[in-house]
């Protein structure tokens, strides 16, 4: 069967179940109040944050092969974890299924993303990306199809920005200069130390 991880992976999980003709199951629960895991700083708190986030239903798991399909895979913290869980509730093979190509590189257009050597991704082949995660099989959307199925809601659009799954940045500006300069800001680490000098910077306010 397919089982989304909700939320937003429901519409490709639901197109794939009919493809294949398999059933289509809810098998997670989630908390609401948790925001997305993977802009959220520091290991630790991310591996907190999915253990509240999500809670498996072991009568959707128990003996079957399930197919868990996300939107994306962006650090796998997040997909390590919920494969976990599936193999906890009793999952027999656990495949993950990802609607978006590879994140491989950083986007630099104003979305809050790791650094490059923190994207699971990163330099690392599907293959290797799978047995990382810990899934019997890895399943990634093609980047072409992917494009194809988005031109299909407005043909008149001929190019799009694929940076994160390509490398190829639109504006053109962007070399490893700049995406080193990138790396050295969004690390973990240069986001807990700016997390700790806003504390104090709050206390010092406040007191």
């Amino acid at each position: 069967m397919v089982i989304p991880i909700p939320d937003t992976s429901r519409t490709s999980a639901l197109q794939m179940a009919n493809h294949l003709g398999v059933k289509f199951r809810e098998g997670f629960i989630k908390n609401r109040y948790i925001g997305r895991t993977f802009i959220m700083p520091g290991q630790q708190m991310r591996k907190k944050s999915v253990k509240q986030k999500l809670n498996a239903i072991s009568l959707e798991f128990t003996g079957k092969n399930v197919m868990l399909l996300d939107d994306s895979v962006v650090r796998g913290t997040t997909s390590e974890q919920i494969i976990q869980m599936a193999r906890d509730a009793g999952a027999k093979k656990v495949y993950f299924a990802s609607a978006a190509p590879p994140v491989r590189y950083p986007n630099v257009y104003g979305i809050d993303m790791p650094a490059a050597h923190e994207l699971i991704a990163h330099n690392r082949t599907e293959e290797e990306i799978c047995k990382v995660m810990g899934a019997d099989r890895m399943i990634y959307q093609d980047l072409d199809d992917l494009v194809d199925a988005v031109r299909k809601g407005n043909p008149e659009i001929k190019k799009f920005d694929t940076s994160c799954f390509s490398n190829e940045y639109i504006t053109g500006d962007v070399d490893e200069t700049y995406l080193e300069r990138i790396e050295v800001l969004r690390n973990d680490g240069a986001q807990a130390s700016r997390n700790t000098e806003n504390s104090i910077i709050e206390m010092q306010n406040s007191a």
